[in-house]
């Protein structure tokens, strides 16, 4: 590594610890970096300042920037060597912003639609706590809409008759252990997941964590949408 690829990769982490770094963990540097130094935006004169050891992973990261659409190559560039950052990239090029694109991205596309229409708003806010009292909130909704229950009958209670022994949603062809098994993995779910929202203000510090929540309560969903068909044909 030369001297001018020394002084350019003090503006990255150091080498031995980008190797083991993703492209989207990279990423953010360079789109900070070419922001700052215009020169940089064409990729041959960026990568005439990469050391050998990282270019591929630093093309990753390149290539990373150019997919999400935060750079793109200038209009009518007919080799494909200058780009410009896009508005996209503009407005993410802070690092609480580029963070908080980052755990955006985390939310899975294929959750149940109402969790989409419900729970990702509120997921993209980091708004943690709400979001998952959201999720859970519709599988007590679901629960009771399609066991044909009351609006008195909330949380475990719900959970209790809607899987009773003779609750709407209870499978008969099913072993007694699993339905009671079933009845619960509802009821505490609803009490663990759901109930202390309701009452105190819960702290989620790991976003990944929220998702494996917000997962749990999209299994549910799941579950009762097959039960009620499986009910419906005994």
């Amino acid at each position: 590594m030369d001297e001018r690829q020394a002084q350019f990769m003090k503006f990255f982490p150091d080498m031995g610890d980008l190797v083991d770094m993703e492209p989207e963990e990279i990423g953010p540097f360079i789109l900070r970096h070419i922001a700052k130094e215009g020169s940089m935006l064409n990729r041959f004169n960026f990568f005439q300042s990469v050391p050998n050891e990282v270019a591929h992973h630093m093309m990753e990261a390149w290539s990373w920037l150019e997919r999400e659409g935060f750079i793109a190559v200038q209009p009518n560039d007919q080799f494909g060597l200058n780009f410009f950052i896009t508005r996209k990239g503009q407005t993410v090029a802070a690092e609480e912003d580029f963070g908080a694109y980052l755990q955006a991205t985390l939310f899975p596309t294929d959750l149940d639609p109402m969790l989409i229409r419900t729970v990702k708003p509120l997921f993209r806010r980091g708004d943690y706590d709400t979001a998952v009292f959201r999720a859970f909130k519709e599988v007590e909704v679901r629960v009771r809409t399609r066991a044909g229950l009351g609006n008195e009958l909330i949380g475990r209670e719900l959970m209790v008759r809607a899987f009773g022994p003779t609750g709407p949603l209870t499978s008969k062809a099913a072993p007694k252990g699993e339905q009671e098994a079933m009845r619960e993995l509802f009821s505490g779910a609803i009490s663990f997941c759901k109930n202390p929202s309701s009452h105190r203000e819960v702290q989620f510090d790991n976003p990944r964590e929220v998702i494996d929540v917000i997962c749990f309560a999209n299994q549910l969903l799941r579950i009762i949408n097959r039960l009620q068909q499986r009910v419906s044909n005994e």
